[in-house]
C-alpha cells in the first residue's frame, strides 16, 4: 500500500506541475522520467526483507532522451552539439558503447569543452545503466570547466536520480537552481525537478521508512 501511495504522489505532482503551467513538452517528460526512476529506486531500497546486494544489472536504468533539455541548457549551435547529436543517434539504436566512443573522440579535439564532458557522463550512465565512478569524473570535470553553469550539476543529479539516489540528486539540483539566472528559459526544468525530487527524497527518508 505504501508503494501505491508513492505512485499516487508521483502522478499528483506531475499533474499539478502540468496544470499550473510550470512544465510542458520535453521539460515535463524529463521530470516524469526522474520521478519514475527515483521512485523505482526508492521501491527497491525500501523493502526491509530484501537482503543487501550491490547495484547491478537488475537495476539497470533505461536510456533517456536528453537532447532537448541539453540543448535548452547548453545551446544548439555549439562545437560540441554535432558530436552529441551523433552520440544520440547511436543511443537510440541501443549502441551505448558507440555513443561513448564518439564523445571520447570529440574530447580529443575539444579537451576543454564542458558540454562534451556532460555528454560523456550521460553516455556512460546509459551504457552502465547507473551512475559510475567514470561518469562521476566526467560530470566533475564539466563542473571544473564551467563552475558557474548549472548544467553539470543538473545532469549529474539526474544520473543520481536514475540510479535510485533521490536525496543526493536533490542536493545537486538545488545547487543548480541557485546558479540558474532568473530569466533563463530552462529554469522551469530545474524548478520542476527540485519539486518532483523533494517528494521522492522525502518518501525515501528514514522517517518515512519507519512509517511503512
Amino acid at each position: 500500500m505504501g508503494y501505491a501511495w508513492l505512485l499516487l504522489l508521483v502522478v499528483l505532482t506531475a499533474g499539478g506541475l502540468w496544470w499550473l503551467g510550470k512544465l510542458r513538452g520535453a521539460a515535463l517528460q524529463l521530470v516524469l522520467a526522474a520521478l519514475m526512476l527515483g521512485s523505482a529506486g526508492y521501491a527497491l531500497q525500501g523493502r526491509p526483507s530484501l537482503p543487501g546486494v550491490a547495484k547491478g544489472a537488475g537495476r539497470r536504468a533505461p536510456p533517456l532522451p536528453l537532447t532537448e533539455p541539453r540543448q535548452a541548457m547548453l545551446g544548439r549551435f555549439t562545437a560540441a552539439e554535432p558530436w552529441l547529436i551523433m552520440a544520440d543517434a547511436f543511443e537510440r539504436r541501443g549502441n551505448t558503447e558507440g555513443a561513448v566512443k564518439i564523445i571520447r573522440s570529440a574530447l580529443r579535439k575539444h579537451p576543454r569543452d564542458a558540454a562534451l564532458y556532460i555528454g560523456l557522463g550521460n553516455a556512460l550512465v546509459d551504457h552502465a545503466g547507473m551512475i559510475t565512478p567514470a561518469s562521476t569524473i566526467a560530470f566533475e570535470r564539466a563542473r571544473q570547466l564551467a563552475p558557474k553553469h548549472p548544467a553539470p550539476l543538473f545532469f549529474q543529479g539526474l544520473a543520481l536520480a536514475r540510479s535510485g539516489e533521490p536525496a543526493q540528486a536533490l542536493a545537486l539540483w538545488r545547487q543548480a537552481l541557485a546558479l540558474t539566472p532568473p530569466g533563463a528559459d530552462y529554469r522551469p526544468i530545474i524548478i520542476g525537478g527540485v519539486q518532483a525530487l523533494s517528494v521522492s527524497a522525502s518518501a525515501g527518508s528514514p522517517q518515512a521508512a519507519g512509517q511503512r
